[in-house]
């Protein structure tokens, strides 16, 4: 009896989840369990039985959560999404020197823009492992606030003023002698300087690089392009006065 009713239930609650998003050959079973237990009655916005959820649904959290309308939707990014995605890459070689005397200031011929910012990085993050000792302290005993080990650094980018491919970007900044490059998928460029974390910034700044600017470029036409119409239209017109 008690396998009918999980059978129904499970039936009845797949038919409202779309076969995209809820694999039931591989969810169905769990799933069956974790709704008879009423593990995952709840949602996003009032989580009051995520954790139970969680658990219940073990290793096939990720799989099944979209059964039971427990995973977050995915962000619609629409036609920025390749502005957005990037490739990086360490150089094994670079020249500190060099890359900061080119983007100090700015390039007289605009071939980039540099960004300068400050990060803050925890230097016991870098410190070889020090043997931990606990001291004893009595309630009664002023308590001294830990000073965390910041030490500020400014970070330097580059973006190129043009689009470019992935090879070139990667020539490009290791010319300039930087550290590390990101190329977006949208075709821009960004070297990145040794003081930097995470290759830089990861949003595509580059000045005269977009798919729009791409396409109207595509399709422009040239001066002899238009002198070249222009005769075409001249020749058409003595044509047809002739035929008159």
């Amino acid at each position: 009896m008690n396998r009918w009713i999980s059978f129904t239930v499970l039936t009845l609650f797949l038919l409202s989840v779309s076969v995209e998003s809820c694999n039931e050959a591989v969810c169905g079973s769990v799933v069956s369990k974790c709704l008879l237990t009423q593990s995952c009655r709840c949602d996003l916005k009032n989580c009051t039985c995520c954790k139970e959820c969680y658990s219940c649904l073990g290793q096939l959290y990720s799989e099944c959560c979209s059964c039971v309308d427990m995973c977050p939707k995915p962000v619609d990014v629409g036609g920025s999404s390749l502005s957005t995605k990037s490739h990086v890459e360490e150089f094994a070689e670079k020249v500190s020197g060099l890359f900061q005397v080119l983007t100090e200031d700015p390039d007289p011929q605009n071939r980039w823009t540099s960004f300068t910012y400050a990060i803050d990085l925890d230097a016991t993050l870098f410190a070889p492992k020090k043997e931990m000792k606990l001291h004893m302290q009595s309630v009664e005993q002023e308590v001294v606030p830990v000073k965390p080990n910041v030490t500020s650094l400014n970070c330097t980018v580059a973006f190129m003023s043009q689009c470019m491919s992935w090879t070139k970007c990667r020539s490009s900044c290791q010319s300039m002698g930087a550290s590390s490059y990101r190329w977006f998928h949208d075709g821009c460029c960004e070297c990145v300087g040794d003081t930097c974390i995470n290759y830089g910034i990861n949003d595509s700044r580059c000045r005269k690089c977009s798919l729009k600017d791409e396409i109207s470029d595509d399709y422009a036409l040239s001066d002899e392009d238009l002198d070249y119409a222009e005769e075409m239209d001249m020749d058409e017109d003595e044509a047809n006065d002739e035929s008159v």
